[in-house]
């Protein structure tokens, strides 16, 4: 599958909205690496926090929570509301 997101691609943000399962996030993952991920689902990570199960769109590259775990909530710093450039478009 094709990425969703590539890179140079200009993203519109929100910081203020809580992610949904199918939404694209910015998040940090354990190793302190922060991407854009697509949230499936809500999971509790290993300390028993609330946090979400961030997986990449193309499952043959990348690093997601598959290799690092669940994602706090409060890493999780926005949802993306769509690509501005170089071809507009909701994701």
């Amino acid at each position: 599958m094709a990425p969703t997101v590539r890179e140079g691609d200009l993203l519109l943000l929100r910081y203020d909205r809580a992610p949904a399962p199918g939404d694209l996030v910015v998040g940090e993952l354990a190793d302190g690496t922060v991407a854009v991920k697509r949230a499936v689902e809500r999971r509790t990570t290993a300390s028993g926090a609330a946090g979400w199960w961030l997986l990449s769109d193309d499952p043959s590259v990348g690093v997601d929570s598959r290799h690092r775990g669940p994602v706090p909530e409060q890493k999780v710093r926005a949802v993306v509301v769509a690509r501005l450039w170089p071809r507009p478009r909701p994701l």
